[in-house]
């Protein structure tokens, strides 16, 4: 496939200087994502963001609460940020989850969870779930509806989202009204047609899929497991 010109260029500046990821060990991508972060000096105003920590097997963790100006109550996003599990962060997505609360409009939980390798598969997913539970229970608080929760993310909290749909149902709740899924990572398997046909060349090949998933769930007996790879 040939790539618009202007793509090809872009790719080109996102990929220099920047070290393959899978060459580097989880600690130094992040570093390496965080070097580039440059904050928005004028986000999209919201009328109120705050941040709470919500508790976790383990410890806590933080979540980030996004309004938008209405005077009606609101249905909730409970949104995973994308990074291969690996990097990202609350600011990193800072931006989109504020776009989201003002364009659906509804109130935006993003979700801070735990990232590999240093904690491994299933820490990200049941921290995502765990943050669910809990803004079902403070929806209220939140300013949000209950009746009209809904979990999303893209790519890893693309993941973690539709993760914690089955565990919602498995578990007897949170009782959720959607998903909102961005490009997910919901499969490990790496012999599909797309992996053939755009594994090289493209903007996140092969190899770095294979070892956001080798930082994640490093045993490939878990990998069938639905709560790590939901479409199975």
């Amino acid at each position: 496939m040939t790539l618009d010109p202007q793509i090809a260029e872009l790719l080109e500046k996102l990929d220099s200087g920047f070290p393959p990821v899978h060459t580097m060990t989880g600690a130094e991508a992040r570093a390496a994502i965080r070097a580039r972060f440059v904050p928005n000096p004028a986000p999209e105003f919201v009328a109120e963001v705050t941040d709470h920590r919500v508790a976790v097997n383990g410890g806590s963790i933080a979540v980030r609460v996004y309004r938008p100006s209405s005077t009606e109550t609101l249905p909730i996003l409970v949104y995973g940020h994308g990074g291969g599990f690996v990097f990202c962060d609350l600011d990193s997505h800072d931006g989109l989850c504020r776009d989201l609360a003002n364009r659906i409009p509804a109130v935006v939980v993003s979700v801070g969870y735990r990232l590999a390798p240093e904690h491994r598969w299933p820490t990200a997913a049941e921290d995502m779930y765990a943050a669910t539970a809990w803004v079902a229970e403070h929806a209220a608080d939140l300013g949000g509806d209950a009746d009209r929760l809904v979990v999303g993310g893209d790519s890893a909290g693309g993941n973690l989202a539709a993760v914690t749909a089955l565990m919602a149902k498995d578990r007897g709740g949170p009782r959720l009204s959607a998903q909102l899924l961005l490009y997910p990572v919901i499969s490990a398997d790496f012999d599909t047609e797309s992996y053939r046909s755009f594994g090289t060349g493209f903007y996140n090949p092969e190899p770095a899929l294979r070892w956001y998933w080798d930082q994640y769930v490093p045993d490939h007996a878990d990998r069938e497991e639905p709560y790590a790879c939901p479409l199975r």
